[in-house]
């Protein structure tokens, strides 16, 4: 069994920089230098043609610029990596259906331009994580079934300019992590099935740039996050009609900047800095003509982040402008006979939430500051040309959104 590290964590807490780049002539026992440049094209395309499968289809597509991996076991790291991406990168899943797609069926795309995943565990990380992307990003997952039967499927369809990850398992972190996209970002397509038995979920996620932060097991970190969108267009887009289905949900989620960053330990200390000029589109639709419940959800934001922490302490200094294309959403669900339907719109220019467990002695120290400078629209409509039980609809349009929310008991 591994013994927690809580003498070690406060000790190597304090001393993590908050700069890190001038922190690299440090010894270490683990040095990476990383340097990637891509200027071709990607393209990953795969096409299944199914008459009649019993168990199910599998399909997972994938394309990326650059991808690097950076991690320490029980190793400190010392990690600068820079990628750089300027060729277009064009991930597409095409099903095509005839008879019965099987019990169970998945389909995954992703493109990304850059990726970078780095991590410690039992171990201190510090790093310096720069990604640039230029070259477009296009993800498209597909279904066409119009005469096909299926119990359940599931789609889920990625595509980002760039990604970084940072992961911790009672480990330490200071890092910094710089993003610039300029490429357009898009995750498009969607499902055409006549009968679904069970439950079909068709979902498109698109983002400029995205950094996700996971700590475990009594994990620390500070770390300072830049995240520059300047691309024209980033968005996500389903589109799913069925003849006859059970359980349905068409979902979509377009950001221009998004970072996600969590934490159990006793102390989650983000420095976090978005700028997004693109124009943010997500629009999720479904129809069926009979259904069990139909239900269409899109959510769209220039710059959203959500930061808490499981512990002591929670500090977060965030920093959001959005400006130039605007964000719009659609989310639209329409049916003639049935139980229950419903579509939810969300827009907001800027979004943030801070989040810390008071009931583990946490505090919280936030500093926020969020400007919109562009127009923001969500509009939700839900139709029913026959019957149904119940029909539900929202739509909600934000400027800036901000909520920080301590627990105790």
């Amino acid at each position: 069994m591994r013994r927690p590290a809580k003498i070690r964590l406060a000790g190597t807490i304090a001393a993590i920089p908050l700069c890190v780049a001038a922190a690299t002539s440090a010894f270490a026992q683990g040095q990476v230098l990383n340097d990637q440049l891509n200027l071709g094209e990607i393209f990953s395309e795969q096409t299944l043609n199914v008459v009649t499968v019993q168990e199910g289809v599998a399909a997972s597509t994938s394309a990326t610029g650059n991808n690097v991996g950076i991690a320490g076991s029980r190793v400190d790291v010392d990690a600068t990596s820079n990628q750089v991406n300027q060729g277009s990168v064009y991930g597409r899943t095409v099903v095509n259906a005839s008879g019965s797609m099987g019990a169970s069926s998945t389909v995954a795309t992703q493109a990304a331009g850059n990726f970078g995943n780095a991590g410690a565990e039992e171990a201190t990380y510090r790093g310096f994580m720069v990604q640039t992307n230029s070259g477009a990003v296009t993800a498209r997952g597909q279904v066409e079934g119009e005469t096909a039967r299926a119990g359940d499927i599931a789609m889920d369809t990625q595509a980002t300019g760039n990604t970084q990850g940072l992961w911790l398992q009672n480990g330490a972190a200071g890092a910094r992590i710089s993003q610039a996209n300029s490429g357009d970002v898009m995750a498009d397509g969607g499902a055409i099935v006549q009968y679904v038995s069970g439950t079909s979920t068709v979902a498109g996620t698109a983002a400029g740039n995205h950094i996700d932060i996971d700590g475990a097991n009594q994990s620390a970190a500070r770390v300072i996050t830049d995240q520059g969108n300047t691309s024209d267009l980033v968005q996500a887009s389903k589109f799913a009609a069925y003849g006859n289905a059970y359980l349905t949900e068409t979902s979509t989620s377009a950001t221009g900047n998004n970072l996600n960053a969590t934490n159990v330990g006793p102390l989650l200390d983000v420095a976090n800095h978005q700028y997004n000029t693109a124009y943010v589109r997500s629009q999720a639709e479904t129809t069926s003509y009979q259904f069990g419940a139909a239900n269409s959800s899109a959510y769209g934001v220039g710059n959203a982040a959500v930061v808490s922490n499981t512990g002591a302490a929670l500090v977060l200094d965030n920093v959001q402008t959005n400006d130039g294309g605007g964000v719009e959403v659609i989310a639209s669900a329409e049916g003639h006979d049935g139980y229950d339907i419903g579509a939810r719109a969300s827009a907001a220019g800027n979004s943030v939430g801070g989040y810390v467990c008071g009931t583990c002695g946490g505090s919280m120290t936030t500093s926020n500051t969020q400007t919109n400078n562009a127009d923001v629209s969500s509009r939700a409509t839900t139709t029913v040309t026959g019957s149904a039980r119940s029909i539900t609809s929202s739509a909600r349009a934000v400027g800036n959104d901000a909520a920080f929310y301590v627990r105790s008991n």
